[in-house]
Parts: C-alpha cells; sequence; structure tokens
C-alpha cells in the first residue's frame, strides 16, 4: 500500500511520517534543485520512501525516485540512472503508454476536483481511476481531492494507494481507512 504526502517543508514531512505515510513526495514547486537536495539530505532519516517531485536532477542527487508530470522532461535521465519513475496521468491510454515506457508507478487523477491543482485536467472520478488500474500492471496511486471520506473508494476502484497535499494532517485518519479498504 502506498500513502504519497505531497509536502514542501521538513515539519509537515516529519508529521506525514509519523502519521503513517509510507512515501513523502518533495513538491517544492519552482525551487531551486540545490533547496530540493537540501530537504531531501534533511529528511533521510524517515521512515517513509523519499521520492522528488518533477525534478529529475534533486532525484538524481540524492539517489531516490522521481514523479513526473505528462509534460515534464526527463524520465529517459531517471531510467537511465535506474531510479524510480511515478508518471500521472487521467486516461486509459496515458497509463499504458506510461507503464510501456517504463514509469514504475502511475498517479491518477484528479479524482476530484482540488484547490490544491487549479489548473489540472477535469476530474476522472472513480470510474476513470477504475479504468485506469485496470489498463496497467504497476500500482496507480489515486490523487486529486483525496481525504479520509473518500480514501477507502479509490481502493475498491484499484488504486494501490492515495496521495493527498491537502489532507496531510489527516494521514492517521487517511492511513486508518486504507488499511480497513485493503
Amino acid at each position: 500500500m502506498r500513502l504519497h504526502a505531497l509536502v514542501a517543508d521538513e515539519e509537515t514531512a516529519r508529521r506525514a511520517d509519523a502519521g503513517g505515510a509510507t512515501v513523502i513526495q518533495l513538491r517544492l514547486k519552482g525551487a531551486p534543485t540545490a533547496d530540493v537536495v537540501a530537504l531531501g539530505r534533511k529528511l533521510a532519516d524517515l521512515g517513509a520512501e523519499l521520492v522528488v517531485n518533477d525534478n529529475v536532477d534533486a532525484a538524481l542527487e540524492l539517489g531516490i525516485g522521481v514523479h513526473l508530470g505528462q509534460a515534464d522532461p526527463g524520465i529517459e535521465r531517471a531510467q537511465q540512472a535506474g531510479i524510480p519513475v511515478g508518471l500521472s496521468v487521467t486516461t486509459r491510454r496515458e497509463g499504458a503508454v506510461a507503464e510501456y515506457s517504463g514509469a514504475t508507478y502511475l498517479g491518477a487523477g484528479p479524482v476530484w476536483e482540488t484547490p490544491s491543482k487549479p489548473d489540472a485536467a477535469p476530474a476522472i472520478g472513480l470510474d476513470g481511476l477504475r479504468d485506469v488500474c485496470l489498463s496497467v500492471s504497476i500500482p496507480v496511486v489515486a490523487i486529486g481531492g483525496i481525504d479520509p471520506s473518500n480514501a477507502a473508494d479509490c481502493i475498491r476502484a484499484g488504486a494501490a494507494g492515495v496521495a493527498v497535499i491537502r489532507a496531510v494532517a489527516e494521514i492517521a485518519a487517511l492511513r486508518a481507512a486504507v488499511d480497513e479498504a485493503l
């Protein structure tokens, strides 16, 4: 089970780790690579796996995985370096192409609309999530509007986990909902 907490600072990362997050995704939009690397090094003692969002250079320097959007560059470099690559998808076709391209997991969504990403694609709903999950053999993590009230629905739709930004403060409740659904 994967419970991704997308964080931008050390304190939030440590709270998410203590609450049961299995993956801490460093999401420092627009930050210099040196800042992302510095934060990653501070968090090397966490129990959760670390992943960098959108910054292949930082992931390579830290020797950890990277999560990329459809338009983000660097998947080939990351794969050549042998680091895990997660890709964001919204459709069955994008999921199949991402798996074929060598992604190790997918982030599917937004499942529901979310203010965290106002420029995101339209919500895919549970049916769209289910379609993506059925189209691939790699793990799918649901993202977008996830909270303790709907996390279990994502697991029942086929997701291997959920990812949250706004609900990081509710990680323990999310973990309980996901564990119960599994």
